[in-house]
């Protein structure tokens, strides 16, 4: 922490620049800037923060120590994100993303596909407790899905992350659903009940959206699903079986099983699966004369790290079939650091908090106060790069607030979920929105617009805040001499 007050505009000043270089990086590189123009712009934020700080009294040595702790705090992010490049890579040679694509294909239509997409994510990150788990596995076969029906990748993907994120939000396995009434001195279940006053119509409103989109969107792909069946077909020993592995995962990880050993798992046997269901696939990737065991090895090994592509005469079905692995997941991996560094470097110097405090001053009314939140919520998950942060740093700041105001703990702790848990995705830097747009392979502003249940969330709950609707009052204890 700075030792003297910063004044106002040199603590918004790292965030200036940021918000400058982003936007400019945009306008230059488009869709590239998360190449490394991105990276630089928060490095180079990380920077400016730094300067400030030490200028106002803090240490080198205090800075650094708050990255080092920053970027330590998403180690867990940093291998689940690697472990989904590798289970993405093996589930494919295997045949697994194939086989739901080819039975999804058959069961789903364009009309109702997207409505159906959000209930079934919704359902796996509910029962997972994870809305990452479910988007790297399920959500990469409806986004395959979703391209063979001829509907655009961005709105697919918006489907898929509403879903996901409900079930993420209102599931007592989510670290998030935990994480968000400890800050706010609430008790879990307590706070689940009263997340579903908001975060079911928010939900519902969701699923009519995506209703009318789907009986109004003429996709372009319809045409050509017997032909990508066959292509399927042709190329995989399509199986029920292989949906063991899936199964196992999401059994796992509702069994409270850590998410890396549990992906580690799907990883591995979706290697042996790729040996015993897909021989031929295995001996096309290494080019060998017969399935070895240094052949098989070396495919495994290569789904696992590198880039995968599975080449047929149909173009569609080549941008089904193809993963990059671990490697396609490094562009993420050093955003994500960069992202920490200037969290790190902001938090350290006390400059966030200094941005925060005059607009703690305006929260008067239990509207104002909700909708403060839920903009501090919002504003952390942009400047800190975080979920985590954006939930306990506003937890902590507005709980005494929201005693005195005489409102009960589970207020703040649903505003922290509508607002902090579900809008992380929706920023390119954050953790959650470069681990989603590297896994799903489309771009966050790309599927942001479609995600209207992440969307209406914040505002639903400012709408009750302002509205006085569902807002608990702490209860007056009577003391007796």
């Amino acid at each position: 922490m700075t030792d003297k007050k910063t004044p106002y505009f040199f603590a918004l000043l790292p965030i200036i620049v940021l918000v400058a270089l982003l936007a400019y990086n945009v306008f230059l590189y488009g869709d590239n800037s998360l190449g490394g123009a991105n990276q630089l712009a928060l490095l180079f934020a990380a920077a400016t923060a730094s300067i400030v700080g030490i200028k106002f009294g803090s240490k080198w040595k205090t800075i650094l120590d708050g990255i080092s702790k920053s970027i330590s705090s998403t180690t867990p992010s940093l291998i689940i994100l690697l472990l989904i490049g590798a289970l993405a890579g093996t589930w494919l040679i295997s045949g697994i993303v194939p086989a739901m694509i080819f039975y999804g294909l058959q069961i789903l239509n364009p009309k109702t596909f997207l409505f159906a997409t959000a209930i079934i994510t919704a359902i796996v990150s509910l029962a997972t407790g994870s809305s990452w788990s479910t988007i790297a596995t399920i959500g990469i076969a409806l986004l395959g899905i979703g391209q063979a029906l001829g509907l655009p990748t961005g709105l697919v993907g918006g489907a898929i992350i509403s879903g996901a994120y409900f079930g993420d939000k209102m599931s007592p396995l989510s670290d998030t659903t935990n994480l968000a009434p400890a800050m706010a001195g609430s008790d879990l279940f307590t706070h689940i009940r009263y997340m579903m006053y908001t975060t079911i119509p928010s939900f519902a409103i969701t699923l009519i959206i995506f209703l009318v989109i789907g009986f109004t969107f003429e996709s372009s792909g319809n045409q050509d699903i017997n032909m990508l069946l066959s292509a399927i077909s042709n190329l995989f020993n399509i199986s029920g079986w292989l949906f063991l592995v899936p199964i196992l995962v999401i059994a796992l990880i509702i069994k409270k099983t850590p998410a890396i050993p549990a992906l580690l798992a799907g990883t591995l046997l979706g290697g042996i699966f790729a040996i015993i269901f897909q021989p031929d696939v295995v001996i096309s990737i290494t080019s060998a004369e017969s399935l070895t065991f240094s052949s098989s090895y070396i495919a495994v090994i290569n789904a696992m790290g590198g880039e995968i592509s599975i080449t047929t005469e149909n173009e569609m079905i080549n941008n089904l079939l193809s993963t990059g692995g671990m490697y396609g997941m490094l562009n993420t991996v050093w955003l994500i650091i960069c992202a920490m560094i200037f969290g790190g470097a902001m938090e350290a110097t006390g400059l966030l908090r200094r941005v925060a405090e005059p607009i703690i001053s305006y929260a008067q009314s239990p509207g104002s106060l909700i909708a403060t939140t839920a903009g501090t919520c919002v504003f952390f998950n942009i400047t800190a790069s975080d979920q985590y942060l954006a939930i306990v740093v506003p937890g902590r700041m507005y709980a005494d607030t929201y005693k005195e105001k005489g409102l009960a703990p589970e207020n703040l702790s649903r505003t922290l979920e509508d607002a902090g848990t579900v809008t992380s995705v929706l920023v390119p830097w954050n953790t959650c929105g470069a681990t989603q747009s590297a896994v799903l392979g489309v771009a966050t502003f790309a599927y942001l617009p479609f995600c209207f249940f992440n969307l209406i969330s914040p505002l639903m709950t400012i709408a009750y805040g302002y509205f006085g609707v569902k807002i608990k009052k702490l209860e007056k204890k009577i003391i007796i001499d």
